[in-house]
């Protein structure tokens, strides 16, 4: 799943019933256990794809942003409260009524490499974002920039030329050594070495990459806020999810995130893991190439969105575990506009809409077709999904009762991403976008963002929308701001770019033995944010790494 981790915005709490329904994390039942505390033991994490970037400047998928965000740290980041605090940035003052931020950044840090961070490394970050030939879905976050300085080398300071929202938040950027790149732009950026071998500055440095097999990360001896008590990390590829399931039977695997008839597997398969349930800030979609004629009357994609029915997706795919969706943003969020009536589940409807979009079935072959061309594309999704791959069967059952052909491709991760997706080389894609609580999410649907690498992939281009999205980032009036959001979910939703289908369960389990597990306040950071935190008991050690 492509990962947009929304810049999050401090004025945003979700309300708590949302949160209530989270599983507690594992807790100690033996005293000593948090007192004797092992320093050797491996954690092995499970992916369905491969990393694509170890570099955060460049990563859009789910896997790179699981390792980069050990590797590497910004200056910012959030607590489990969703309280912003300093990462790299001992402190930092806002001035000029927002227009300025001055970070001073704490002393001593070391890249993995033993070379000192400094203020340069900032800079230099900064300048890729803003480098047209490097492929950064990013860079829209420091478009308000004036101009950048560094006033000494633990000094850094932002001049924006405009009021700008998410400021400080977008300086949770991960932070890339200027020493490392030798100074490389564009091109030279893009295919740097650094990106398959990363130094960084964070709480676990590189160690192997072997692709479609694993990535190995090895605990920082020299990490600032002390080193992690988990000698090793291992990433390993596993590109289905019942071979997944069934490495995680084995105890081959300390965690995975399960699907619905995964959880509700015989108890036994978990007696040595903990398992979790949880609403999810994600939500699952069936995005349209834009670009392709099919597509390009609203009709035809309201038509499509009227003869699926959410309903039986969340009842025989989500096997309840999740509920359907309206639109861009999560039913507790503030941005959600709950007076907005999803698309009815009506075939008379869908057919009236397509027929007056031209399609009706002239041969009399149940295939609906114009202009001697028939309705017919092909939905793709990731290889390794079940879930995905259940709808796109599901979809393609319900369209066929009102004459659309659908044929389904399912993709290697990695190519999906390299080959269709980000070269818009697809008819209907079903994936998912994880989000953090701001609304923000000119990344996803402002025209400006269709470049190669970037997330508008659908080619989505509504000048409403694009002046709302601009208008959100400058808004600081909570209430207009509100206003803006609302509006703009009516909008898109009556667009219907993306057919919004669910907002799943988070269902994830994590081996007993792991202790200090703190669930964050929103379930797209994970259990994975205080990683650096974690530790088992010695008693417990599974997998030793010896000392060197």
């Amino acid at each position: 799943m492509p990962f947009y981790r929304l810049i999050i915005f401090t004025l945003l709490i979700y309300s708590s019933a949302y949160w209530g329904g989270c599983s507690p994390a594992p807790k100690t039942t033996v005293a000593q256990d948090s007192l004797d505390p092992a320093e050797n033991d491996t954690y092995i994490e499970s992916s369905i794809g491969d990393a694509s970037y170890l570099n955060p400047i460049l990563a859009t998928d789910t896997a790179s942003s699981s390792i980069n965000g050990l590797v590497f740290n910004g200056l910012v980041k959030y607590d489990e409260t969703l309280k912003i605090t300093g990462d790299l940035a001992e402190s930092w003052e806002v001035g000029e009524g927002g227009l300025t931020l001055t970070f001073h950044l704490k002393r001593n840090i070391l890249w993995h490499d033993g070379t000192p961070f400094t203020a340069e490394d900032v800079l230099y970050t900064y300048l890729r974002l803003r480098d047209p030939e490097v492929k950064t879905p990013y860079s829209s976050n420091y478009e308000k920039v004036k101009e950048v300085k560094v006033l000494n080398p633990h000094t850094f300071k932002v001049v924006y030329n405009e009021r700008f929202v998410p400021a400080l938040e977008s300086w949770g950027m991960g932070i890339v050594p200027k020493h490392v790149f030798g100074g490389a732009t564009g091109k030279n950026f893009n295919e740097h070495p650094a990106n398959k071998r990363p130094i960084g500055t964070g709480p676990y440095r590189f160690k192997e990459w072997k692709p479609d097999e694993k990535i190995v990360l090895e605990s920082n001896p020299r990490y600032f806020n002390g080193k992690p008590k988990i000698a090793r990390y291992v990433f390993r590829i596993i590109p289905d999810s019942a071979v997944e399931f069934l490495e995680l039977r084995n105890k081959s695997i300390d965690s995975m995130s399960l699907t619905p008839d995964q959880y509700f597997a015989y108890p036994e398969f978990f007696e040595s893991y903990d398992k979790y349930k949880f609403p999810s800030a994600v939500y699952t979609y069936l995005g349209f190439n834009l670009k392709n004629p099919l597509f390009a009357d609203r009709r035809a994609r309201q038509a499509i969105a009227h003869a699926i029915n959410k309903e039986e997706l969340v009842g025989g795919v989500l096997l309840g575990m999740g509920q359907s969706a309206s639109g861009p943003f999560l039913p507790l969020s503030w941005a959600y506009n709950p007076e907005v009536k999803d698309f009815a589940y009506d075939l008379d409807q869908s057919r009236a809409l397509l027929k007056a979009a031209g399609w009706k079935d002239s041969d009399q072959d149940g295939w609906l077709d114009k202009d001697h061309k028939p309705f017919a594309f092909t939905i793709i999704t990731n290889q390794g999904n079940k879930t995905r791959a259940l709808c796109a069967e599901i979809i393609q059952q319900q369209l066929k009762k009102i004459g659309i052909k659908i044929d389904i491709r399912v993709i290697e991760w990695s190519t999906f991403i390299k080959d269709f997706i980000n070269n818009r080389n697809y008819d209907a894609t079903i994936l998912g976008w994880a989000l953090s609580p701001d609304p923000d999410q000119y990344g996803i649907w402002h025209s400006s963002q269709m470049k190669n690498g970037q997330y508008n992939f659908v080619g989505y281009s509504n000048p409403i929308v694009d002046k709302m999205l601009e208008q959100g980032r400058q808004e600081f009036d909570f209430n207009k701001r509100k206003e803006l959001h609302r509006a703009m979910h009516k909008i898109i939703h009556e667009d219907a770019p993306y057919i919004f289908l669910f907002y799943p369960d988070s269902l994830p389990v994590i081996h007993k033995r792991f202790r200090g597990i703190k669930v964050a306040a929103i379930s797209s950071f994970g259990f994975g944010w205080n990683f650096e935190k974690w530790y088992v008991p010695k008693k417990w050690v599974r997998y030793p790494v010896m000392a060197q």
